[in-house]
């Protein structure tokens, strides 16, 4: 015999089967669900399983009563009104009418025995119909309770997020299966999130203890390059390569340091901070790169205020603008807009150049991940840019999203909670920046607010 449960889960699947060659959207098939189903078929096979003994019985019982009725005690059963006990000497004349009154009599019986049976069957049919749904309505409410430490349980674990491990599911109640899952899940937690803590603590200490041999390896090379005499070509040459690469060191070092302290040292030091006048100051420290390129910068401040750690977010706009300034075209066009909405703000930096996979741009924002081209080996680059904007936007609970613009070049979008109202001046101040000469404007945006033009004059 197969056992009912499959079976009875086959039966839920057929109508979805169903709905997707006819093209119906059923309900999504939640454990609640299933299990409700589950208990209204138990119920339903049950009941129709009592029903047939009940009716198997009451047939076999009714058959027994008309067998033994017509010998039973004299004027008793169906057949007493044909049996008058006339007088002997009249017996053997009404033997005929006896015969044909009792043939009567039990065809009379077996249709009122019959109809009480169907009467029998018609009722139980209606009281199992609506028993099936007051189960199913019973299961529903029963499924859901039995259902409610899950859902919490996944509640609590959404809200736990790689930036932040030190939530836990601590589910009450009794000793059974729920709880040994939600403490399994919070011991798995808390490996995890001494696994992180060791992760970060050592990048942050190794960043740090890397700082000083690469300031005496430094040291030592401008202390020989600063000899008296005329150094050998080979010489100057290996001077330049080295200082080059002990630059580079620096500036990995210092990303890794940014990223630790983006993991760990966002909740520090809030204040509310202006995204535009942040933008602007940045816009005008990167006015030099931006003449040499001839690169048309454009500035559209909405209003965009959070609050979080002013040095971070400083340094999230920072690498966005820094980015799309580096692998741009000589003579192309930056556009930075903020724009404030009811809850979130958005920080938008786009620039053109060339044709970037949509696929791969996604993978940006990890650590080390670069495009073929001119993003490969870049000189000036670590690889860790969109990877410590995205850090600083995780915790101060946004985040980053990068898309290929179809026409080159890339797009990126940082939203972040908006700052409450009241909460203060901004702590950047605006900062005054003029605009490149140079023709042609910007190709327009989909939205534009106070828009002005920013960069330095070649």
């Amino acid at each position: 015999m197969d056992d009912p449960v499959p079976a009875a889960l086959r039966l839920l699947r057929a109508p979805r089967r169903l709905g997707q060659r006819w093209g119906l959207r059923l309900p999504r098939r939640t454990v609640r669900l299933r299990l409700t189903a589950l208990y209204g078929l138990l119920f339903l096979a049950s009941g129709a399983l009592l029903l047939v003994i009940l009716n198997v019985a009451a047939h076999g019982w009714s058959n027994e009563n008309t067998r033994s009725w017509p010998g039973g005690p004299a004027g008793s059963g169906p057949l007493a009104t044909c049996m008058p006990n006339p007088p002997p000497d009249s017996r053997a004349s009404l033997q005929k009418e006896l015969q044909e009154c009792r043939k009567a009599a039990e065809e009379r019986f077996a249709a009122a025995r019959a109809a009480q049976l169907n009467w029998l069957m018609d009722e139980s049919a209606f009281a199992l119909a609506g028993m099936a749904l007051l189960s199913v309505g019973a299961g529903w409410v029963m499924a859901g309770r039995a259902l409610r430490p899950l859902r919490e349980m996944t509640a609590a674990a959404q809200a736990i997020s790689a930036d932040d491990l030190s939530g836990r599911l601590a589910v009450p109640g009794p000793s059974d299966e729920m709880k040994d899952l939600g403490d399994t899940i919070d011991s798995l937690l808390a490996r995890l999130q001494a696994a992180f803590d060791a992760q970060r603590r050592f990048v942050a200490n190794a960043s740090h203890e890397l700082r000083t041999p690469l300031a005496m390896m430094r040291t030592s090379v401008e202390v020989a390059a600063a000899k008296p005499g005329q150094a050998p070509p080979q010489v100057t040459e290996l001077v330049s390569k080295v200082t080059e690469g002990l630059d580079q060191a620096d500036r990995l070092l210092e990303n890794f340091l940014a990223l630790a302290r983006a993991q760990y040292g966002a909740k520090e030091d809030q204040e509310t901070v202006s995204l535009g006048a942040v933008a602007a100051r940045i816009i005008g420290e990167h006015s030099g790169e931006i003449a040499v390129k001839a690169i048309r910068v454009q500035q559209e401040d909405g209003g965009a205020q959070v609050t979080g750690n002013a040095t971070l977010l400083a340094r999230m706009a920072g690498n966005l603008i820094d980015n799309a300034i580096r692998h741009n075209d000589r003579g192309g066009w930056v556009r930075i807009q903020t724009r404030a909405g009811q809850a979130t703000v958005h920080l938008t930096v786009e620039n053109g150049g060339g044709m970037l996979d949509p696929a791969s741009v996604k993978e940006l924002a990890q650590p080390f991940r670069r495009l073929a081209g001119d993003r490969t080996g870049s000189a000036h680059g670590t690889g860790l840019g969109l990877s410590i904007v995205a850090a600083i936007a995780a915790a101060h609970n946004g985040s980053l999203q990068l898309h290929a613009r179809p026409q080159g070049g890339l797009r990126a979008v940082v939203e972040l909670p908006r700052a409450p109202a009241g909460s203060g001046p901004a702590a950047e101040p605006a900062a005054a920046v003029t605009a490149p000469a140079g023709p042609a404007a910007l190709p327009t945006s989909a939205k534009s607010g106070s828009a002005a033009r920013a960069g330095a004059r070649e």
